[in-house]
């Protein structure tokens, strides 16, 4: 079925039926929003002036906030045209002190931040009358939440952080409460690979929480340690019931043999704090999936591809995470800046069947 928008008739194919405006849904829910793209073009700023635009309709006040320089005409890795941020009356926005005279909006500075980027201090800014403004933000992902909570105080009700470099931090839990993914034609000129890729980034960030809560808190307790750890359990009941041995590895790149090795008969978690990827697994033996779980900090650690990782959990892979990440809504470009499009019920239709109790939108339309 699709549902029409009340304010400017944009479609979505929204689960259990009934009508719904996402941003007045959002600003319900959650306080602080990312928009991810699964690649550049994907529609992720379009996603972001839409979501403006719904603000002004339903009254909400936002803030805006990006992991990176946002809001120029053409992109700066790909040199393709690219949408303007349209900023209207009252919306809060971090802006770099080199690029606030190249705003079209009328602004305000609220406050100078410490947070630094290659364009100068961060400045914190009110709209005070509507135009174009090239936004930014911090690098950090820590130094995201204290720029939004900093923006709730002067009264934001709900923030946008816009993904414009890296767009696996900005999905990272600890800089938002939860994200919108952008996909799009921009993926596979084969629409079931679009359907694919996209299913199985929603798959990975739904993965389960680690709710064994000895095995947390043991992990926890040498998560600043920054290194790979395998946890056996104690035959004597202790204050931690696991054993920890930390391996001299930050990371698994390029020691999935040393991992293999530390995995005992019994060990029944290794924790890894950095990336997890094909190289890496490829090198553990998958007669030990049946008695080892391995814990990421959160799925944007996972750097496997669709294919491998269904392969993966055939041989009884079982991942899990610290903490998972929330999708509250996929919205779909149809078309790519290669030339070619795809039809957009049609996308939106494959899409929301792989991802069902999700909204798949076009904001496009």
């Amino acid at each position: 079925m699709i549902l029409k928008w009340k304010a400017r008739g944009y479609a979505s194919r929204v689960p259990n039926g009934g009508t719904m405006e996402l941003l007045r849904e959002l600003s319900k829910e959650y306080r602080t929003v990312s928009i991810v793209g699964m690649a550049k073009n994907a529609g992720k700023t379009t996603a972001l002036n839409f979501l403006i635009e719904e603000a002004v309709d339903e009254g909400v006040r936002l803030g805006i906030t990006s992991t990176g320089r946002d809001g120029e005409t053409t992109d700066l890795v790909t040199e393709t045209e690219k949408p303007k941020v349209y900023l209207y009356e009252g919306t809060l926005v971090s802006v770099p002190r080199q690029l606030f005279s190249l705003a079209e909006a009328g602004l305000e500075i609220i406050s100078m931040s410490n947070y630094r980027t290659a364009l100068g201090e961060l400045l914190l800014c009110e709209v005070k009358s509507e135009g174009y403004v090239q936004i930014a933000g911090p690098v950090a992902t820590a130094d995201t939440r204290k720029l939004c909570e900093e923006m709730f105080s002067h009264g934001a009700e709900l923030v946008l952080v816009d993904g414009a470099i890296d767009r696996k931090s900005v999905a990272s839990p600890e800089s938002s409460d939860a994200i919108i993914l952008s996909t799009g034609a921009v993926i596979s000129r084969d629409i079931a690979k679009v359907v694919k890729d996209t299913a199985h980034v929603v798959g990975l960030y739904s993965l389960p929480v680690l709710d064994d809560i000895d095995a947390k808190e043991s992990i926890m307790s040498v998560m600043d340690e920054n290194r790979i750890a395998v946890l056996r359990r104690k035959e004597v009941l202790d204050v931690l019931p696991f054993d920890i041995e930390l391996l001299d590895l930050k990371t698994g790149l390029g020691s999935g043999r040393l991992i293999d090795e530390a995995i005992t008969d019994d060990v029944e978690y290794v924790f890894i704090p950095g990336a997890l990827t094909n190289s890496i697994m490829d090198n553990i033996s998958p007669s030990k999936f049946k008695h080892v779980t391995f814990v990421l900090k959160d799925p944007t650690k996972i750097f496997i591809d669709s294919v491998t990782w269904k392969q993966l959990v055939k041989r009884g892979l079982n991942i899990k995470v610290i903490r998972n990440i929330k999708v509250c809504a996929v919205t779909v470009n149809p078309i790519s800046p290669a030339g070619y499009s795809f039809d957009s019920n049609m996308l939106q239709d494959e899409v929301s069947k792989a991802v069902p109790g999700i909204p798949v939108i076009d904001v496009r339309k």
